[in-house]
This record gives structure tokens, C-alpha cells and sequence, in this order.
């Protein structure tokens, strides 16, 4: 008895870290390579009456003639899953929305889940409150009813991930549909019917407003989706240069549970890097790998606090960041605080950022470990550091939501 209560007390904390939405992707995505029964239907991320009701083949009502806001404010409702403290995705969302209240514009948020955890709204009211990664928002926090929906005088509705697109697109107002996408979400699965319902939802015909231009790239031509986007970048008073001297330390963004982040292919190349530099520090941070078999000395950082990434990172000359779907918000994080960014080559990174200080390498072990070497071996590596923290001096977020503002606002004024 106890073991199932201390479970069910891990799973409640896992929730409120990350939040419903990665948390059961990760389970789901656990389970469906697992010889145990399906999850029961109910704890999918969307609700599959939602998903079997939605036929996006057969024209829709409600996304006819969408509402047109000639001047002024718009009212925004944004869908989205419960937030949790170490969500990266939800602290971006809540970054735009921030960005949208500051361009004068009225926001509401709408918790959507199918799990029986929660969402407990007190409880994640006071998380966003507390936490130093969330933006201080004006918005109002519902719980979405699929019953009563959005606010009658809602203007635009966003939805802000797959399994929220379906109540977005079958709410009945007829406010004007936008898509905030942060990543392809179907490669989050294996080819099955989650894959499947997440690739449906960029054929639903709303207004795509991308992180990058991989995305806005890769929905406008395989998918027809009209699709604006915002550049990557830096929040600088979290990621700056304090430390001039060398560095005898390297990074790894660590996440074993996420397949994306490619992490075996990282500690292989880690275990070449050692080989030929038993003397620098290793630092795995992103998630507590002490159950995992690593094959080198560490030190497992586990998931740090915000407050504390800028001192690791000014420890490191080098750090490896793998993503095989849309690129990573570290990569110039970690330019900002003068670490090499070393980060695996490919359209789905070169197309959100062309800085030519991030060090793109090619999936191979020995090659990364090589890559990872050379920058911390470098003579004027401290010099470097300078260089390459300038490169994105210029790379504001502010910028960036006046790329969201102007693409949400020409789309709504018709």
C-alpha cells in the first residue's frame, strides 16, 4: 500500500513540475512500447469523442466567416493543457501572452485536459504567481467546458498545442482560429493514432503563428497552412557573460524521458568527449539521471531552477543541446552566457537560427565528442566567449512578440 501511495505522490509532483500535457505524453509514450494494457480512453491528451466528433474534410460552420477587428484591442482565448513549474512550453506560451496584454489586448486562458489529476486551479494560479519563469499576466484562468466555451466576445481563439486544437476548432464562436506552434508535435509519438490526430490538426485551416521558421516552412508546404512566425531569442538579464577567465567544464541538456533531446546519442558522444578530456567536468542537467547508467564521472545538476542556469553555464566552454524536431531555446541561451553551442546539423535547427557561432555537427558521436573538444581546447577560448555572447546582443524577445502582434493583428483585420 504504501508503494502505490509513495507512486501516486511521484506522479503528482511529476504533474505539477511539468505538467499534465508532458507528463502523460511521456507515460503514453512509455506504455505504447510496453506489454501492459492501453491507458483507458479517457486519459488521452484529447478527448476522443472531440477527436471523433472533428471531420475537418466537411466544411465547418463556425470557422465561416470569422470575426473581423477592424481597430483596437482584440479579445483572445488561448487553449491551452495546465501549466506546470518546469514547462518550457508553457512558460513561451505565457511569454506571448504577456507580450499580447502589453500590445493592449484582452486575454483569457482555458485549461483543457481529459486526466483526473486536475487541473486544481487555485493550485496552478499560485504556481504562476510563485514562479520566477512565468511572466505576471492580467489574463483570467478558466477551466474549458466544452459545454459552455469560450466568452461570447472572444475575437480570436488560439489553440497552443494538437490535443487543443480540437476544442478550438469545434467551439462554437466564430471567432477567428490561430495555431501557437512551438513544435511538430507528431514526432512526439510513434506512428500510430496519436501521430495521426496531432497531424490532423495542421489540416484544420487556422492561422499558424510559429516559433521559427522550420515550422512556418515545413506546415505551409506540406500542409497548406497559412503561417506566420517569430525568431528565437535571449531574455538577458537570465543568460549573460560574468565569467572572462577559461573554463574547464561542459554541458549536456540531459533528458532521458523525452526522445526528441536524443540523450543515448548524447552520453555517447559525452563517453568519446571524456576519453579524450579526462579532465573536465561533465554537468548533466534536465533531469535527475541518477537511475540511468552513465559511463563517465558526472555531475548530475537534475532540473535547476532558472535563477541558477547563467552561474552553470558560465562554469562551461562548451555545450551540447540535441533536438531532432524544432530546434531549442538553449542554444543561444547558452551563446548569450558564452558557451559553444554545439547542436546536431539539420533544417529542423539551421532554419530557426543561422548565428554562426552555434556550432551545428553532424549526429555522430565521435564527431560531436571532436566538436566538444575543439571548444574547449580553443587558445583564445576566453576571447571567444566575448565573441559569441555579442553575436546575440541583438536577439530580444520583445522583438519577437512585435513579430506575434503585427501577424495576429493583420490577420484579424481582415
Amino acid at each position: 500500500m504504501a508503494n502505490i501511495f509513495n507512486a501516486v505522490g511521484r506522479s503528482a509532483r511529476l504533474i505539477a513540475d511539468e505538467g499534465i500535457k508532458t507528463y502523460l505524453g511521456r507515460v503514453f509514450a512509455k506504455a505504447s512500447v510496453m506489454l501492459i494494457p492501453q491507458s483507458p480512453a479517457g486519459q488521452m491528451l484529447v478527448d476522443l469523442g472531440d477527436a471523433a466528433e472533428l471531420d475537418w474534410t466537411l466544411p465547418a460552420p463556425q470557422l465561416e466567416n470569422p470575426i473581423v477587428v477592424e481597430e483596437g484591442p482584440i479579445n483572445i482565448a488561448w487553449i491551452m493543457s495546465p501549466p506546470g513549474r518546469e514547462s518550457g512550453g508553457h512558460q513561451n506560451l505565457f511569454r506571448f501572452i504577456d507580450f499580447a496584454e502589453k500590445a493592449g489586448h484582452k486575454c483569457t486562458v482555458y485549461l483543457y485536459t481529459t486526466s483526473d489529476f486536475g487541473p486544481n486551479l487555485r493550485d496552478t494560479k499560485a504556481m504562476l504567481d510563485q514562479s520566477d519563469a512565468y511572466p505576471n499576466v492580467k489574463a483570467e484562468i478558466k477551466l474549458y467546458d466544452r459545454k459552455v466555451g469560450v466568452d461570447a466576445e472572444t475575437q480570436a481563439l488560439f489553440a497552443t498545442g494538437w490535443e487543443t486544437a480540437y476544442p478550438a476548432y469545434l467551439d462554437k464562436t466564430h471567432a477567428r482560429r490561430f495555431y501557437f506552434v512551438q513544435d511538430y508535435e507528431p514526432s512526439f509519438y510513434e506512428l500510430g493514432s496519436q501521430a495521426i490526430l496531432a497531424e490532423n490538426t495542421y489540416r484544420f485551416g487556422f492561422h499558424g503563428i510559429t516559433a521559427g521558421g522550420w515550422l512556418s516552412h515545413k506546415l505551409s508546404t506540406e500542409y497548406g497552412m497559412t503561417c506566420d512566425s517569430f525568431d528565437f531569442a535571449v531574455n538577458k538579464k537570465n543568460y549573460s557573460l560574468t565569467n572572462t577567465g577559461r573554463r574547464n567544464e561542459v554541458f549536456f541538456y540531459a533528458r532521458p524521458v523525452t526522445a526528441r533531446r536524443a540523450f543515448e546519442l548524447g552520453i555517447m558522444a559525452l563517453a568519446d568527449f571524456h576519453k579524450l578530456n579526462p579532465d573536465v567536468t561533465i554537468n548533466l542537467a534536465g533531469w535527475d539521471v541518477s537511475n540511468w547508467d552513465i559511463p563517465f564521472p558526472h555531475k548530475n545538476l537534475s532540473s535547476l531552477k532558472l535563477s541558477e542556469l547563467n552561474t552553470v553555464y558560465n562554469r562551461c566552454a562548451a555545450g551540447l543541446v540535441l533536438s531532432l524536431t524544432n530546434m531549442s531555446l538553449l542554444p543561444l541561451e547558452l551563446l548569450s552566457s558564452g558557451v559553444v553551442a554545439v547542436v546536431n546539423d539539420g533544417a529542423n535547427n539551421r532554419m530557426v537560427s543561422d548565428n554562426p557561432y552555434i556550432d551545428y555537427c553532424e549526429p555522430v558521436p565521435g564527431a560531436l565528442a571532436r566538436r566538444l573538444s575543439e571548444a574547449v581546447n580553443r587558445e583564445d577560448a576566453p576571447e571567444y566567449a566575448k565573441t559569441i555572447s555579442a553575436s546575440v546582443a541583438n536577439a530580444n524577445w520583445e522583438d519577437s512578440g512585435v513579430q506575434f502582434n503585427e501577424a495576429l493583428e493583420k490577420a484579424m483585420r481582415g
